[in-house]
């Protein structure tokens, strides 16, 4: 009877490497991100809308102005603007409204419980989020291809790609400060008035060339502006600005240790 039942050296060698590298912050991330984006597919109205909305965004402020539909670098820095927008926005609202309301229910908590770096947590959803973010810009380029005449190589189209990824992270993390610091009622308000505040003092609505000195010299310092820079930049060419790297890098930094931080607070609130 006793040889039927495995014995603890019979599956120790074969258990513990796998189970060392399940573990492992990377692959927990993953976990993280596959079952928010599981979550996410169960309600088909949230991928529709979060794929929908954008083009429907370039539909009626981009198209209908010929003077800028017509001109390339017009539609194409138009189309890049609401393409930050939306990624802006997705990112926000997301991070923002489902934390906070996550953390108001019971399977939260039970999370909490289970050993897993706080770290690993953050990453999968900034990584689902981002997956999503991104498949909504397809219906962007498509759209700005077909009804304006914005223009692009197949190189700079990957390269504005990357440029949005890269410049989504401080509104993600911004977005999760937003959960993991206040009620779902509060992140509500507050994700509105982040996201139109940074939309219009970042040139995402109007070019900075119709700003005041003072809003243009402002504007450099938000993370809205530094995007749209750095993903023109990636898309159409021209000289890097240092203050839009720079940003980025600051902006990155120091909203992924706030995030971090507020997560970290919550989880002593809620158990200590």
């Amino acid at each position: 009877m006793s040889t039927l039942i495995p014995t603890p050296s019979d599956v120790a060698p074969a258990r513990i490497p796998a189970l060392r590298g399940r573990t492992g912050v990377f692959a927990l991330t993953l976990v993280h991100a596959r079952m928010i984006l599981v979550e996410t597919f169960r309600v088909p109205a949230a991928v529709i809308g979060s794929l929908v909305f954008p083009g429907l965004s370039l539909l009626f402020f981009v198209v209908p102005q010929r003077v800028v539909a017509d001109n390339p670098d017009f539609a194409t820095q138009a189309v890049i603007a609401l393409s930050v927008f939306a990624l802006m926005s997705n990112s926000l609202f997301s991070f923002g409204l489902n934390i906070a309301a996550n953390r108001e229910q019971q399977w939260d908590p039970y999370l909490r419980t289970l050993p897993a770096p706080g770290v690993s947590r953050v990453l999968g959803q900034v990584l689902s989020t981002g997956v999503m973010s991104l498949a909504s810009m397809l219906p962007v380029i498509v759209i700005g291809a077909l009804f304006t005449a914005a223009e692009a190589p197949p190189l700079r189209i990957v390269a504005g790609l990357a440029a949005l990824a890269v410049s989504a992270l401080p509104f993600m993390f911004i977005g999760i400060s937003i959960g993991y610091s206040m009620s779902s009622k509060a992140a509500i308000a507050v994700v509105q008035i982040v996201m139109f505040g940074l939309a219009f003092a970042g040139g995402l609505f109007l070019p900075p060339l119709l700003f005041a000195d003072w809003l243009d010299t402002l504007s450099k310092f938000l993370p809205s502006r530094q995007a749209r820079e750095f993903v023109i930049w990636a898309v159409q060419g021209g000289e890097l600005e240092p203050w839009v790297w720079i940003g980025i890098l600051l902006w990155t930094a120091a909203t992924f240790a706030l995030a971090l931080l507020l997560f970290r607070r919550d989880e002593g609130r809620r158990y200590r």
